[in-house]
């Protein structure tokens, strides 16, 4: 499969690091529309030590953190927003089916569901899949300032 994006290009349009970049290729974009990402969840990453070390899983919250951060990209990548800051207002909806375990590798989906042009707020919904089944659902919202 093709890389659009790697993430020395995501670090150009979105603010976050290492260790809270939680996007490491975009495999598809519509300017405005709808993104899938990738992130690879390596062994050693700072989480999985305390988020358990007999059986690490990916906490919820930074499951739903790359969700965010899989349509901070879409919404930065417009013209609109270019160089601006996102941040997370709202969470709604989420539900998880699946644990993600060190080694998986999920592919994120976001989408733009509503955008409060005057406010600069958007509302987009996202997707976290691994091994072709569904891992978590949502929607975020995020002010662009």
């Amino acid at each position: 499969m093709d890389v659009l994006m790697g993430k020395e290009k995501i670090k150009k349009i979105i603010p976050h690091r290492e260790p809270m970049l939680l996007v490491d290729e975009v495999l598809e974009m519509t300017a405005g529309e709808r993104i899938r990402t990738r992130l690879s969840l390596k062994p050693d990453m700072m989480f999985f030590k305390g988020h358990f070390p007999d059986a690490p899983v990916l906490p919820g919250v930074l499951t739903v953190e790359a969700m965010a951060q899989t349509a901070d990209i879409l919404l930065l990548s417009m013209e609109c927003y270019a160089g601006l800051t996102p941040l997370f207002i709202g969470i709604d909806k989420v539900s998880f089916k699946k644990k993600l375990e060190p080694g998986d590798v999920p592919e994120i989906t976001a989408y733009v569901i509503r955008i409060n042009e005057p406010k600069a707020v958007v509302t987009c919904g996202a997707e976290v899949f691994c091994d072709g089944g569904i891992v978590a659902t949502g929607e975020v919202t995020l002010a662009m300032r």
